[in-house]
């Protein structure tokens, strides 16, 4: 059953917005069309009507990639399936038919080599390709170097001398009747020219691909006891052709790490995010070797509802909130690794889906036995888990085991896996920082967004951390030309209101604007520079845009201490987390950048090393607190004693391990008084 609305020529939410009522209220699957009939967003459903009606609220409470979707938009459709399996299958259908582009695809990437085996043929080819999957073709991998597996096949040609020549020299192989070299030396059995059958080619072929899907104790048993069957009959140039035969299994088997001690056959999934980006990692054990790797870079869904989020749509195109996600015994109450507290649980679980649903659709066309593994290891389970376990064990023929692992050697793997995934997103953003281009437009962008009148070269921000109004401190970071110039990093100690965020913007910012008579007189280019030197001394020079790490209350604050130091050539912003909103100060309505502007990328990376800063320092001064007020408890301890104490043993836990012999050594601490801190440390455990 579908149904179709077709709106007016203006793509407005409102001109194609369905009948109330009209939509019903069963699971399904629904797209969005542009005026030209493009599908530019498939989505599911466990309601149709409750999330088709969320995406026509008013668009000022729709997230700006979601609003973006919906006014591009010109007509929606949706189809009525009778379960939410269903619903998953036929969604993954659509975005693989129509391609939309509002939906996050995790597309295969053609820097990851594979070995492909081309068993659809008459004689199968060996050979390492890149690129999509072909239907006839069996895949493994894939591998991080294509060296690598270069390396692997060429040792495995001694035991599986199977064709890897191309269709070409096949053919001229046959016409001329005389094979390539690799028949001579054998690597190959020469199908090309008769040296065995179709029959015997297609055993050695099959018995490749037995090896390579991880089981390879049948083929050593079988070498090892034809080895000994050759030797016995002392037919020693055979037991020796055997033995090398042996030997390059075993070195091919020592090229791939074993990391699960059973056995296992099992994809290990790490993904790492912040609000805008995240990185997915997967590592495929197959025999409990690591057989291969792969990664993507995906933008990140983003929820604006409690249920069924609209927004969750145009970033994704996974299931309903994690509200309705399904529990799991294996599954911990939070997510392995949590790698930001911006992606949470509920987004983690929307890209893990997002990523079984697309990779594996895609992998498990010809061989689902072979692409889809027994066990599938994540770091928090999708939002519908027990339909994915039901797509993903149809695909595979038997069944599947979707769950997050709790200890052993499998919580290892899976947080070596996640921090390959951090480490990748680490290196995209680089790559990215690194752009002269990239930077110069994020600047520009900046500067033409906030009425700016040139390029701030110069940008600052400001964060506070603290812990429930204690160790509340401040950081402040520099960037120059868009890249960090650690030199001019700050730390503050909040002094006059440390319970207040907005009071504590204010004072920082007083503090670093507050030089000379006037508050400007060193913030002018000429008095900036040092004479004895000669050059520009650390702050001499404003800065162009002042960012501070929150939303209208905070801005206005920062605004309102550079009113009253008479400062009116820097522009003040403020970096909202939620929505990456950036307000300006005396406006109701936040400035909005588009999800994938360079702009809002260096905004946040900005907001993103002030936070970091911010929480080293605390962090640092939470230690000392505590250090300090585990020694201060001692009655007739005073603070040079103390300061004695940690000067000779550098921390409380070593001074707790510490004897009283060893404590009463320290100058000024007699035998009474080391008995009395052990005393006290042993009952302060």
């Amino acid at each position: 059953m579908a149904a179709l609305i077709y709106p007016a020529d203006v793509p407005d939410p409102t001109t194609y917005r369905p009948a109330p009522g009209s939509i019903p209220t069963s699971p399904g699957v629904y797209r969005f069309r542009d005026p030209d009939g493009r599908v530019i967003y498939v989505g599911k459903a466990k309601s149709l009507r409750q999330r088709l009606n969320s995406y026509f609220a008013d668009l000022s409470g729709l997230h700006p990639r979601t609003a973006q979707m919906v006014t591009t938009a010109a007509s929606v459709e949706w189809t009525v399936v009778g379960t939410e399996v269903e619903a998953l299958q036929l969604e993954f259908n659509w975005i693989k038919e129509f391609d939309p582009r509002f939906n996050v695809k995790f597309r295969d990437d053609k820097s990851y080599p594979e070995l492909a085996v081309t068993v659809g043929e008459q004689f199968p080819r060996l050979q390492v390709t890149r690129g999509p999957h072909k239907k006839g073709v069996k895949y493994f991998g894939p591998y991080a170097h294509a060296w690598a597996i270069r390396e692997t096949l060429d040792l495995l040609l001694r035991v599986f001398p199977a064709r890897t020549c191309s269709a070409a020299v096949f053919r001229r192989a046959q016409r001329t009747g005389r094979p390539c070299l690799l028949a001579y030396i054998g690597k190959c059995s020469a199908p090309c020219v008769g040296w065995v059958s179709e029959e015997q080619h297609r055993k050695i072929v099959d018995d490749f691909c037995e090896f390579m899907s991880g089981r390879t104790k049948p083929l050593i048993r079988r070498l090892e006891r034809e080895m000994a069957e050759a030797s016995d009959a002392l037919d020693f140039e055979r037991a020796a052709r055997l033995r090398d035969d042996l030997s390059a299994v075993h070195r091919a088997m020592e090229k791939q790490a074993v990391v699960l001690s059973d056995g296992t056959n099992a994809d290990v999934v790490g993904v790492v995010g912040d609000e805008l980006e995240a990185a997915v990692h997967v590592f495929h054990v197959r025999d409990g070797r690591v057989r291969g790797q792969r990664g993507w870079i995906v933008d990140i869904p983003v929820d604006d509802t409690p249920e069924e989020s609209p927004a969750d749509a145009p970033g994704d195109h996974t299931g309903d909130h994690i509200g309705d996600r399904v529990g799991d015994t294996d599954a911990p109450a939070t997510p392995l690794l949590a790698p930001s507290a911006a992606l949470d649980e509920g987004r983690l679980g929307t890209i893990v889906e997002g990523f079984l649903t697309q990779f594996y659709g895609g992998r498990a066309a010809d061989d689902g036995a072979t692409a889809v593994p027994h066990d599938i290891l994540v770091p928090t389970l999708p939002p519908q888990a027990e339909e994915v376990r039901a797509w993903l064990s149809a695909l595979r023929g038997s069944s599947v085991r979707l769950r997050v692992p709790q200890r052993g050697d499998k919580r290892a793997l899976a947080e070596t896996v996640t921090r390959n995934a951090a480490e990748m997103l680490r290196q995209h953003r680089l790559r990215r920082a690194s752009d002269l281009t990239a930077r110069s437009a994020a600047l520009d962008e900046i500067a033409d967004t906030l009425g700016m009148d040139v390029s701030p070269l110069r940008i600052e921000c400001i964060d506070i951390s603290h812990v429930q109004g204690t160790n509340v401190v401040a950081s402040l970071v520099v960037f120059e030309d868009a890249l960090p110039k650690r030199s001019d990093y700050r730390h503050f100690a909040i002094r006059e209101h440390p319970g207040d965020d907005v009071a504590s913007i204010a004072e920082v910012v007083r503090r670093r604007l507050s030089h000379g008579a006037g508050g400007r007189a060193e913030l002018q280019p000429t008095p900036g520079i040092n004479p004895e030197t000669g050059r520009p001394r650390r702050f001499a020079y404003p800065p162009q845009l002042l960012v501070v790490d929150g939303g209208a209350p905070q801005v206005n604050a920062a605004a309102a201490v550079l009113t009253d130091l008479g400062i009116t050539d820097i522009t003040v912003c403020g970096l909202a987390k939620r929505l990456e909103e950036v307000w300006l100060p005396g406006q109701d309505d936040p400035v909005i950048f588009p999800r994938s502007s360079e702009a809002l990328y260096l905004l946040q990376r900005l907001r993103d090393e002030a936070h970091r800063f911010a929480i080293t320092y605390h962090r640092s001064k939470r230690s000392t607190a505590m250090t300090a007020s585990a020694l201060d408890a001692i009655p007739g301890l005073g603070s040079v004693r103390r300061q004695a104490l940690m000067k000779q043993f550098g921390s409380v836990a070593k001074i707790r391990a510490a004897t009283a012999e060893e404590i009463s050594a320290v100058p000024g601490i007699g035998a009474r008084t080391a008995e009395t801190i052990v005393a006290a440390l042993a009952e302060a455990r």
